[in-house]
């Protein structure tokens, strides 16, 4: 049965923890607490999250978690590289959960800062997937020059069309965000640029998690 978007009352209050991320697999839980969840980063990999510049932290009501960039930019035009136009940073996240309960990610919300010349366009791209699942969830967030201004961008998905963890089997959760910037119409010697990140500060990018019951074997 369903319990909505909170844990029920009995593990509701219950601690979680955080580790930073890392880009060597990790070697998994050792003897994980039963009755609380901890997210575990297994591996960070992408040119948009370079070796410590992604961490991720959860949230003390277990309903969020988020990861934070330093070093996220892609960007066209002017001198740029020509594999600057696109930056992706994949997690795999592994997720112990209290016994008898699974979990989905229901909403994400991303932000960032965005220089498009007129006539530049970005994108800004995320996927969601379960190890071993053929369900994949998309979503796309287009802007067009000239832009100049931060941006934000949320993906949210019906209850009813949540892409659950599989009950009783340990899953790594996979999240693929992708930074995309094009000099379109505009002037090529001119640079145009996306960021996860700012200059004062890093950027957070935040999942809200869904929870429910697992049936009874």
């Amino acid at each position: 049965m369903a319990t909505g978007l909170l844990l029920s009352g009995t593990i509701a209050a219950l601690l979680t923890s955080a580790l930073p991320a890392q880009h060597q697999p990790s070697g998994g839980f050792e003897d994980p607490p039963p009755d609380k969840i901890v997210i575990k980063v297994a591996t960070v990999n992408g040119s948009g999250c370079p070796q410590g510049t992604a961490a991720v932290a959860v949230s003390q009501d277990n309903t969020a978690f988020t990861v934070t960039y330093s070093d996220y930019l892609a960007q066209a035009g002017g001198d740029s590289a020509p594999t600057d136009f696109r930056k992706n940073c994949q997690l795999n996240l592994l997720v112990h959960v209290p016994q008898g309960f699974t979990y989905a990610v229901a909403s994400a919300d991303y932000r960032g800062f965005a220089a498009l010349q007129p006539g530049a366009k970005g994108t800004q791209r995320a996927s969601y997937y379960f190890q071993g699942s053929p369900n994949t969830e998309y979503r796309s967030h287009p802007f067009d020059g000239p832009y100049n201004d931060n941006w934000q961008a949320t993906d949210s998905t019906d209850w009813a069309q949540l892409v659950w963890a599989p009950c009783g089997v340990q899953r790594n959760f996979n999240i693929n965000t992708e930074l995309r910037v094009s000099t379109g119409t505009s002037d090529p010697d001119r640079v145009s640029f996306m960021t996860m990140d700012s200059t004062d500060g890093d950027i957070s990018t935040v999942y809200h998690l869904a929870w429910k019951e697992c049936p009874e074997s």
